[in-house]
């Protein structure tokens, strides 16, 4: 007899790159898209047992997402997200190849400043390839209202993509790029005695996707399990313009790096990592620079 639980926790880990896909481009950004996904994780599992039989399973995952999305939005008080889109009788094209292209290769810093309706619709269709039909069911639509708001996401995307990125380049402070580089150097040195006299004594480690480790006892073991292999490499770098660990393929040190590690100290001391080794769908979209 097939096991309901089993196999919804299966799609649960076959979707997580795809749901993170989503709440990355409706928040703005791959680290907080994590956490709206974690959250939006922890609510499904929550409900499945109480939810009877789930007639679109990958909607209802995605719906769930959706929600979570906004209720972050919302605590960010972002007001642009919470504007809609209604107009009726605006029609959309749903095979436009150019405007998903467009869609694929939008920065999440763009697609944030598309209002949320317009958002989701072009990131569910543009992006994630759902039907008009299935975004309905996500955002608890009608298909001429999605139709409506895919219209005026496309043409404002295609608005932005003209417009120049006057962002000054993001920069590495003094301190931090000290900080990262005496770490990193450490770690490919594989002296993780020094990183773990580091460690502050309520250091917290989140291995994601895999493990959390509290207090300097059970952190210490992070890095023993990093001696037992030898498949990276870390230079310093900017995540979102957050300093952070890049870390590359030995064989390709040039390449693209493989997925990062957030570190939050207090002085000197290392007080909590996040490490994404497990979740390297998070660099999908993510504003990496490489400072190695």
């Amino acid at each position: 007899m097939n096991d309901p639980r089993a196999g919804f926790e299966q799609l649960l880990a076959e979707l997580r790159p795809k749901l993170h896909r989503y709440c990355a481009r409706m928040t703005g950004s791959v680290i907080d898209g994590e956490d709206v996904l974690q959250d939006a994780m922890a609510k499904a599992v929550e409900a499945f047992p109480r939810a009877g039989p789930i007639a679109h399973p990958e909607g209802w995952l995605f719906r769930i997402a959706h929600n979570a999305a906004l209720d972050f939005l919302r605590r960010r008080a972002r007001q642009e997200a919470i504007r809609a889109d209604q107009d009726l009788d605006m029609i959309a094209d749903p095979d436009s190849e150019i405007d998903r292209r467009q869609a694929a290769a939008a920065s999440l810093r763009t697609l944030m400043r598309l209002p949320v309706a317009q958002r989701s619709s072009v990131i569910l269709m543009d992006v994630l390839g759902h039907s008009l039909e299935e975004i309905a069911i996500v955002l608890d639509g009608t298909v001429p209202a999605i139709k409506a708001a895919l219209h005026r996401g496309r043409n404002r995307l295609r608005e932005l993509a003209a417009e120049p990125d006057d962002r000054p380049a993001p920069v590495l402070a003094a301190a931090d790029r000290a900080r990262l580089a005496a770490y990193t150097a450490r770690f490919n040195a594989r002296d993780f005695d020094a990183l773990r006299d580091l460690l502050a004594d309520e250091v917290r480690v989140e291995v994601v996707n895999r493990t959390r480790l509290n207090g300097r006892g059970e952190a210490g073991r992070y890095f023993t399990n990093y001696g037992q292999s030898r498949d990276w490499l870390l230079v310093p770098g900017l995540v979102e313009r957050r300093p952070a660990v890049l870390v590359h393929d030995p064989d390709d040190p040039g390449g693209v790096p493989l997925y990062f590690i957030l570190l939050d100290w207090t002085g000197e001391r290392l007080l909590k990592v996040r490490d994404f080794r497990y979740a390297r769908y998070v660099t999908d979209g993510a504003e990496l620079i490489d400072f190695g």
